[in-house]
C-alpha cells in the first residue's frame, strides 16, 4: 500500500481515538482551547494535503480518469464539500500549482511564499483566498517586483512576524485572522496601484442603489448598496443616536426626584460609574438603566426611524405638493378615539396599502396632525384640519425644560425626540407646553405597553415606572440636577 495513504490512515485512527469514549466531554476550558488550536492546525494541514494533491496532478486527466467532469465534481465527491467549497479549493489549486517546464522541471508557483505557508499549516484555504484576493484584482497592473513583494509580505504576516505587528524580525507573533490578511492585502493593492481606486469608485457609483421590497408578513425588506462615504455617514448617525452618552446630552442634564419633594440625591441620569449613593437614590443610579430587550438590528431600525422624523421636519427638506414629506395614516375617527383594532378598525398607510394597528396610528398622530375627511356614500363632503403639531417655539421650550427623553435611563437628547401629548389630543388634550414631553421614537411607540406612565402636575411632567423598576409605584418628577448646572470650563472662561 502507498506509504502516503498509510500515514493518512494512521492520522485518521488517531483522530478516532480522540473522538471515542467521550474523551472531549471531560476537558477543562483551558484544555478545550488547546484542543481547538490543535484541531485548527490539523484542519489547515488537511486542506493543504487536498490542495497539493490536486495541484501536483494533471488538471485535465485526473478528474476524467475517475469519471468526473472536472476538478470541482471530483472535490465534491471525494472531499464531500458543496459546490462553493469545491470552487474555493479549486481557486487555491490554480494559485499554487507549479507548472512543468519543457525540461520536466517544476516552475515556481504564482504565490510561492504563501504556498509554503499553506504547506506549513500557518494559513488555510480561507486565509489564502483572503490574502490573495485584493492583489489578484490588480495583478495585471503590478510589476514582477511588486507581486513578489506582496507574496513575501503576506506570507510573513501569515507566519506572525513583521508587517506592523510590533514583533522583531525573525520572531513570531499572534497568528492573524483571515480578515487581517485581507486588510493587509487591500493596503498593499492600494499602495502598489493607487490609480486603481478611481475605477473602483466609478464602479461603486454605478452599483449604488436602494430597493424597498414588497410588504411581507408585516415588514418590508431593504436591499441595496451604499457608497463608502454614504455608509460612513449613516454609521456615524447611527452611533450618535444609539450611543448618545458618548458626548453626553445637552447640559444641564436631568434626573428624577420623588413628587413629594423629598431629596433624591445629587446624582444625574443613570451612570453606573458615578459617586451617587445607590441606597439613598436607587432610581437615579440604577446601573441597569432602562430594561431594553431590543436587538442591535432593532435599535438600528429605530434609530433610522428617528432620522427620518428629524429629516421630515427640517426646513431644508424638499416638499411634496407644498407640504413636508410626512407619513400619512388613514384610520376611522371612532377607532382612533377608542384605540380599537380589527373588524374594520385597522389603520392603513396609503400607497403601500399596509394595515397597521390603531396604536401605531395613534403614535403617528400624537406627534403630527389630523386631517378629517368627511365622506358620505363614498363622496367627499367636507375636509377639516386640526392643527396639533407643536410649533418650533413650543419644541424649543420643551427641550429647554426636559433636556432628554423623559424615560429614566434613556439619554437621547430632547432635540432628537418626538413631542408626546401627555393627554391625547383625541381626548381633549391641548397642543401646549404644559401637555408635551419629549420621548425618543422607541419609548413613544412602546409607551402603551411598556409599563411607563406619564402625567402632568401644574405644568411639570411626572413619571411612574413599571413594578420591576419601582415596586413602590411612586410618581417621580424630572428636575435639573444641581450637580450638572456648572458650566463647562471653556464656557465659564468665555462668560
Amino acid at each position: 500500500m502507498n506509504s502516503t495513504v498509510e500515514l493518512l490512515d494512521r492520522v485518521i485512527a488517531d483522530l478516532d481515538t480522540v473522538l471515542s469514549d467521550d474523551a472531549l466531554a471531560g476537558l477543562s476550558d483551558a484544555d478545550r482551547v488547546t484542543v481547538l488550536q490543535g484541531a485548527g492546525a490539523v484542519f489547515r494541514r488537511a486542506e493543504a494535503v487536498i490542495v497539493e494533491t490536486v495541484a501536483t496532478g494533471d488538471a485535465g486527466d485526473l478528474p476524467h480518469s475517475v469519471g468526473c467532469r472536472g476538478v470541482n465534481e471530483l472535490l465534491q465527491r471525494t472531499v464531500r464539500v458543496d459546490v462553493r467549497g469545491a470552487s474555493r479549493v479549486d481557486t487555491v489549486v490554480d494559485l499554487v500549482r507549479r507548472p512543468v517546464s519543457l525540461a520536466g522541471e517544476r516552475m515556481p508557483a504564482r504565490w510561492s511564499e504563501l504556498r509554503l505557508a499553506l504547506l506549513d499549516g500557518v494559513v488555510g484555504v480561507a486565509g489564502f483566498l483572503a490574502a490573495t484576493g485584493p492583489i489578484e484584482r490588480v495583478w495585471d497592473r503590478l510589476s514582477v517586483d511588486q507581486r513578489l513583494a506582496a507574496d513575501v509580505a503576506l506570507a510573513g504576516c501569515a507566519r506572525g512576524h513583521g508587517v506592523d505587528t510590533g514583533v522583531e524580525e525573525g520572531e513570531s507573533g499572534p497568528a492573524p485572522t483571515a480578515q487581517d490578511l485581507k486588510a493587509l492585502a487591500e493596503d498593499l493593492a492600494s499602495m502598489f496601484d493607487p490609480d486603481g481606486e478611481e475605477p473602483k469608485d466609478e464602479d461603486s457609483r454605478r452599483r449604488r442603489g436602494i430597493t424597498i421590497g414588497r410588504l411581507t408578513d408585516g415588514v418590508h425588506a431593504i436591499r441595496g448598496y451604499l457608497t463608502p462615504d454614504v455608509a460612513a455617514q449613516l454609521q456615524l448617525i447611527m452611533d450618535a443616536i444609539l450611543n448618545p452618552k458618548g458626548d453626553g446630552p445637552p447640559m444641564p442634564g436631568v434626573h428624577f426626584a420623588p413628587s413629594d419633594g423629598a431629596d433624591a440625591g445629587s446624582g444625574s441620569g443613570c451612570d453606573p460609574g458615578s459617586d451617587v449613593d445607590a441606597d439613598a437614590d436607587p432610581f437615579n443610579s440604577d446601573p441597569r438603566c432602562v430594561l431594553d430587550d431590543r436587538t442591535a438590528s432593532q435599535k438600528r431600525h429605530d434609530a433610522l426611524a428617528m432620522v427620518f422624523a428629524i429629516a421630515a421636519r427640517h426646513n431644508d427638506m424638499p416638499t411634496l405638493g407644498g407640504a413636508s414629506p410626512v407619513l400619512v395614516v388613514t384610520v376611522e375617527a371612532k377607532d382612533l378615539a377608542g384605540g380599537t383594532g380589527g373588524n374594520g378598525g385597522w389603520a392603513t398607510i396609503p400607497g403601500s396599502g399596509a394595515h397597521i394597528p390603531v396604536s401605531v396610528a395613534a403614535h403617528v398622530a400624537c406627534a403630527g396632525s389630523i386631517q378629517r375627511v368627511l365622506m358620505e356614500e363614498g363622496r367627499i363632503i367636507g375636509i377639516t384640519t386640526t392643527d396639533r403639531v407643536f410649533t418650533v417655539h413650543q419644541r424649543r421650550a420643551i427641550i429647554a425644560r426636559d433636556k432628554e427623553c423623559l424615560i429614566p435611563g434613556c439619554h437621547v437628547p430632547a432635540s432628537w425626540c418626538e413631542i408626546h401629548h401627555v393627554t391625547e389630543h383625541a381626548r381633549g388634550g391641548p397642543t401646549h407646553t404644559d401637555n408635551g414631553v419629549p420621548l425618543c421614537w422607541w419609548h413613544h411607540r412602546s409607551l402603551g405597553t411598556s409599563g411607563w406612565e406619564i402625567r402632568m402636575d401644574e405644568g411639570l411632567p411626572q413619571v411612574r415606572g413599571p413594578r420591576w423598576w419601582d415596586p413602590d409605584q411612586r410618581w417621580r418628577t424630572p428636575r435639573l440636577s444641581a450637580a450638572r448646572l456648572t458650566l463647562p470650563a471653556h464656557l465659564a472662561r468665555a462668560g
